[in-house]
């Protein structure tokens, strides 16, 4: 049975870097100690008018490709997860085939919000275990500005735009040796975009939003679970991984999970002081910075994990 390993990975950040203090000068009732207090963000990166999350996405899978050393065109397997798609359809991963120059491949998107990339990866990896499939390019890309209110600070400032992407190919040896996905649709209150568009009109709301308190709670408890959960069907113990890359959304929340992993923040990835909540590109965008400045290295084994509406939640262990 073939395995999958990762073979290069690549990140994309728009150009329009937001401080915390360009918020305050907007108009946004807050303050730069309110919210680095509360959430650990200072800055992030913002999509220009008309930027949509496939160009986000070209742009770091192109990154990822040159890594790896791959054509786009021997890629045969395309996910995008978001959950910002640039229309109702085609899918995103449609349009970015055609951005790459890539026909044929099998191509989808996967929505799980912030969960979504370690659900895409998931799949992937059973493809490529499959058989069925031999390369796979899996991509998070966001454009979460479209659907934040800019008049609600609880929300306004966490969240930021990018993308990030890896290639998997088939191997002898094991690169990702374990994953675990969940969901509970019950919560589905606590972090949504309660609108949708019918007959040319907007019903509901269109906006992002969260009970903030709630969320808190119900992350750091499931992102402690689900990082036991995968590192015992590896048969490994958690406080053994190298690297922890949780799902950027909260320091808060990131600390507390390392804690209950026992492990110390120097083996933690972090990244949301600087690009805030990416949702489905978090995890992609923190494992290539981690990559490219050296700290990741290849043998060693790095525990992906991340959360979000849905709710949605899932975790994997990989071999770099």
């Amino acid at each position: 049975m073939p395995f999958a390993r990762i073979a290069g990975v690549g990140s994309y950040l728009p150009s329009n870097r937001v401080l915390n203090s360009d918020l305050i000068s907007r108009g946004i009732e807050t303050d730069d100690e309110w919210i680095v207090s509360r959430t650990g963000i200072r800055a992030r990166h913002l999509a220009e008018t008309g930027q949509t999350s496939s160009e986000l996405g070209f742009e770091a899978s192109k990154k990822a490709l040159e890594m790896a050393g791959f054509d786009p065109a021997s890629v045969d397997l395309i996910i995008v997860a978001t959950s910002t798609p640039d229309f109702v359809f085609p899918s995103t991963a449609c349009l970015l085939q055609h951005k790459l120059g890539n026909s044929g491949a099998t191509a989808f998107d996967v929505q799980a919000v912030c969960s979504g990339f370690l659900y895409a990866l998931t799949i992937a990896d059973k493809f490529i275990k499959s058989g069925s499939h031999k390369r796979a390019l899996v991509v998070g890309a966001e454009v979460f500005s479209r659907i934040l209110d800019w008049n609600d600070r609880a929300t306004c400032v966490l969240f930021g735009d990018g993308a990030g992407a890896v290639v998997l190919e088939a191997s002898e040896t094991s690169g990702i040796l374990a994953t675990a996905l969940h969901a509970d649709g019950a919560h589905h209150g606590i972090l949504s975009v309660p609108g949708n568009v019918c007959g040319g009109q907007i019903i509901g709301d269109p906006f992002l939003r969260m009970d903030g308190q709630a969320v808190f709670k119900f992350a750091v408890r499931v992102l402690a679970e689900v990082a036991n959960e995968c590192c015992e069907m590896a048969g490994i113990a958690p406080e053994s991984v190298d690297w922890l890359i949780p799902h950027q959304a909260n320091i808060r929340i990131i600390e507390a999970t390392a804690k209950k992993m026992g492990l110390p923040m120097d083996r933690v990835i972090v990244t949301v002081d600087q690009h805030g909540n990416t949702s489905a590109a978090s995890v992609p965008l923190a494992l290539d910075a981690a990559v490219r400045d050296g700290r990741i290295k290849r043998g060693q084994k790095i525990l992906l994990e991340g959360v979000g509406g849905g709710f949605t939640w899932g975790a994997a262990l990989i071999e770099f």
